[in-house]
């Protein structure tokens, strides 16, 4: 295996966080629609976003400003265990705590129902109910699908995030017959019209995981904004070096990677059939360890073929299948087969993969799916690197190296 650095092509990283978020809200002219002494209720959703408590802290103060009294919910479906202390130790992880942001967080399983669409219920979070007004804040990329034209987002924060558990777990059980698009397109929509939504903060990041664009979106053009987001989130979004992989061995998924613990388009194993046909062919894919960030919820690991006992120890049933139920996606909690090292879990992987002489094998190591400007690749790639202005070979090729207990010392990118 050889180490080798990839460069992107993607937007630089916004220098000054604070005043971007400034100069997003102010074509918004949020005196005009917040007055002095309204509650405003700020989402804070679960995903490990660059730079999302400096985000919140820096709405908090704009909203402050206009003589609003702002406060946090935690939007995060049922992630933390959903229970209201978990999904606050969430935040607090971030960063986000009442001391930090100097609002009270709110936090809360309880919903309410403002609507209805396509014959189900629409629910919100009981505190952002009884607000004034509710900022959505969300990063755009794409999730679950890649065709999809509202991805993971602002509509889909105001449904699953705001929707608590029952929410999610509604809606999910819709998307069954409706789709993922159509069900999150028309409780967004629901949402918009009867929460009081105030205005929604869209956040792009760049290839690096780094904050590229920030934008201030109203009510009425939250479709037109997130799907034109999504795309530049397309164009910016990381990817492997090459589309044919014999093995992916993943140090680590969890739900601070992806929702799904593995980022599908970058693995490219999506649970909509019209995706099947884009990302890389991967014939194995193992995953040796789960972030710490994730409290033990193990979703997505049904995605991969073979696993390790430290992951099936590590991994907290309850936090997992409440996830994995609610989203009426008992696959991704599904446990494959488990080794008690690395050495035999990748030397089990190796077997599988046809017939294909160890030296040939084309084999691709990564931290997770969110940190691949450095990958490991095997020997096998070598004579594909010719040519190739946006990989750059960073050392020679050596065997991987188990410690005395068969395992893989964890793998940390010079650059990240």
């Amino acid at each position: 295996m050889m180490r080798v650095k990839q460069l992107f092509e993607t937007s630089p990283p916004i220098e000054d966080v604070p005043e971007a978020v400034r100069e997003a809200l102010m074509p918004l002219k949020l005196a005009s629609r917040i007055r002095p002494g309204e509650n405003v209720a700020i989402s804070a959703g679960s995903r490990g976003i660059a730079n999302i408590a400096i985000i919140i802290k820096s709405i908090i103060e704009q909203l402050k400003a206009t003589g609003a009294r702002p406060f946090i919910v935690p939007a995060m479906g049922s992630h933390g265990g959903a229970t209201p202390e978990g999904q606050v130790d969430i935040l607090r992880r971030f960063g986000i705590t009442e001391e930090n942001m100097g609002v009270p967080i709110k936090a809360s399983m309880d919903v309410i129902q403002v609507g209805e669409t396509l014959g189900f219920p629409v629910y919100i979070d009981k505190f952002a109910s009884e607000a004034d007004h509710v900022v959505v804040v969300a990063r755009v990329k794409p999730q679950t699908g890649f065709k999809v034209e509202i991805g993971s987002g602002i509509h889909k924060m105001m449904a699953i995030g705001l929707g608590k558990q029952k929410g999610a777990l509604t809606y999910h059980r819709a998307m069954i017959h409706y789709g993922y698009t159509r069900v999150i397109q028309n409780v967004g929509r629901e949402v918009s019209k009867k929460a009081k939504i105030a205005f929604a903060l869209g956040i792009v990041e760049n290839a690096y995981g780094q904050t590229a664009r920030i934008e201030g979106v109203l009510p009425e053009e939250m479709e037109q904004k997130e799907k034109e987001l999504l795309s530049l989130a397309k164009s910016w979004m990381m990817k492997l070096p090459f589309n044919e992989i014999d093995l992916l061995i993943v140090d680590e998924i969890g739900k601070n990677i992806s929702g799904d613990g593995m980022d599908t388009p970058i693995i490219g194993r999506f649970t909509d059939p019209l995706d099947q046909d884009l990302g890389p062919k991967i014939t194995r894919i193992i995953v040796l360890d789960l972030t710490g960030e994730t409290y033990g919820n193990a979703v997505g690991i049904g995605m991969a073929d073979f696993t390790t006992k430290r992951v099936v120890e590590k991994m907290d049933r309850q936090a997992t299948y409440v996830n994995a139920l609610t989203g009426v996606a008992p696959e991704v909690a599904k446990i494959p087969p488990y080794f008690d090292t690395d050495q035999e879990a990748i030397d089990t992987a190796l077997d599988t993969i046809g017939l294909i002489q160890r030296e040939a094998t084309k084999v691709i190591r990564i931290k997770n799916t969110r940190v691949l400007r450095e990958v490991q690749v095997s020997e096998a790639y070598m004579p594909l690197l010719k040519g190739r202005k946006d990989l750059v070979q960073l050392d020679e090729p050596r065997e991987l190296q188990f410690d005395q207990y068969g395992k893989l010392p964890p793998f940390e990118p010079l650059e990240v």
